[in-house]
């Protein structure tokens, strides 16, 4: 009982320095957000934003990883509404890269995340994505739908694709004029993946 109730405690005060730092780093960006006033904000002290988190840098890497398992779960939705996988593969790739529109995924995880923990391709929750599109494009190439080529070279570049199409919006003077350009040219890349129709040609 009472492990389980310092557990619930800890997972509270987690959830709280989260919070806190999330609103705080979408309005003010990561590096002028000021730790002392992040964790006043959340009713703690600057010694259990440590004790949680390690650091500033350790708050970040928790913030981001709770916005990108929210994007995944929304595109994970927008795949399946699609009458089928191909559709659904490319839906799903063109959400995300609208989704670099949104104020708080722009400044976290476009803009302020890859400055601080680096390239986002190598962030652990890109294994799981490469995972998915891997096997979906395998799927669709035993279909007969996608040409026979290397699945995950497949995947890696069309995520690398998609991700750098965000990457340029993110950073954009004018986003919604690069997300049009970007959406055209991405689906005009992807569909270049299509297995020719017989005959074709």
């Amino acid at each position: 009982m009472v492990a389980t109730r310092r557990a619930q405690m800890v997972e509270e005060t987690r959830a709280r320095l989260i919070r806190a730092a999330r609103a705080a780093f979408a309005t003010q960006g990561y590096a002028a957000a000021s730790m002392d006033e992040l964790t006043a904000e959340a009713g703690l002290t600057r010694g259990a934003l440590y004790h949680h988190f390690g650091d500033k840098t350790g708050l970040m890497q928790a913030v981001v990883a709770q916005i990108d398992a929210e994007m995944a779960t929304r595109l994970a939705e927008v795949r399946d509404r699609a009458p089928d996988a191909w559709q659904g593969l490319l839906d799903e790739s063109v959400a995300y890269i609208e989704m670099a529109l949104e104020p708080e995924i722009r400044r976290i995880m476009l803009l302020d995340g890859p400055a601080v923990l680096g390239d986002p391709s190598r962030w652990p929750s890109q294994n799981a994505c490469l995972r998915t599109t891997t096997q979906t494009i395998q799927g669709l190439m035993d279909q007969g739908i996608v040409q026979r080529l290397d699945a995950e070279a497949t995947a890696r570049l069309l995520n690398g694709a998609a991700l750098s199409a965000a990457l340029w919006i993110a950073a954009a003077e004018d986003p919604p004029a690069v997300l049009a350009k970007s959406i055209q040219v991405f689906r005009n890349l992807a569909t270049g993946l299509l297995r020719p129709a017989e005959g074709a040609g």
